[in-house]
């Protein structure tokens, strides 16, 4: 069979069956060379890049290091969003720290799910100092009013908050919530968004959060 029928038949053009790839002699020790600077200056495009190896007399043009740069996988990483600082001039941090007993609660919602595959939230506050978890409680949907009742029930067993930390939810920044924390005299304490981490409840404290919530659902 003839070469132009059988490219006929897979539906292929005969200029790729005849095209020999150039390998330039240079391409190795080029590509070495563009990895090298794009890992010393990682916020370096290839652009840059490019004048860089052009100022070490490297004869080459934009496209051919667009094209190694593509083929090795190179990119610039994506700028980060600036977070509030944290840290002062002394070194000591922003965030306040427990110092004894009931002096910081911190409360988020663990999600599960039940048999039906219905989603139960249970709020876990626990005691930043001592790392205890104070409450159980689940509930298909939570309330600000359903927050303050548990609340309620766990300072009359346990004390007084003298702060309340937790995220911006919605049933966190409810204006009754607020209101009547303020009424009790705890002092709200809400982490920065995006900076989880300082929320004392995404540390595990010295309990099972697994057995918590299978205890919960039963």
């Amino acid at each position: 069979m003839s070469e132009r029928r059988a490219c006929r038949l897979v539906n292929q053009p005969r200029g790729t069956r005849r095209y020999q790839p150039t390998q330039r002699d240079d391409e190795d020790a080029l590509t070495r060379a563009a990895i090298e600077l794009a890992s010393q200056y990682g916020r370096y495009g290839y652009r840059r890049i490019t004048a860089l190896l052009q100022r070490a007399a490297w004869r080459i043009g934009r496209d051919r290091i667009e094209r190694i740069w593509r083929r090795e996988g190179l990119k610039v990483p994506q700028k980060h969003k600036p977070r509030g600082r944290l840290w002062l001039n002394d070194g000591s941090c922003v965030r306040l720290r427990p110092e004894h007993g009931n002096h910081v609660w911190s409360y988020d919602f663990v999600s599960a799910r039940t048999h039906d595959g219905r989603t139960v939230r249970i709020p876990n506050p626990i005691d930043e100092h001592s790392r205890e978890c104070l409450m159980i409680r689940s509930e298909r949907r939570w309330s600000s009013t359903k927050v303050i009742e548990a609340l309620a029930d766990v300072m009359v067993t346990e004390g007084m908050p003298e702060h309340l930390r937790s995220d911006n939810g919605p049933e966190f920044v409810a204006k009754d919530l607020r209101k009547w924390l303020a009424a009790t005299g705890a002092k709200t304490d809400y982490i920065e968004p995006g900076s989880q981490w300082e929320n004392g409840i995404s540390t595990t404290p010295d309990c099972d959060y697994r057995s918590t919530k299978i205890a919960a659902l039963h």
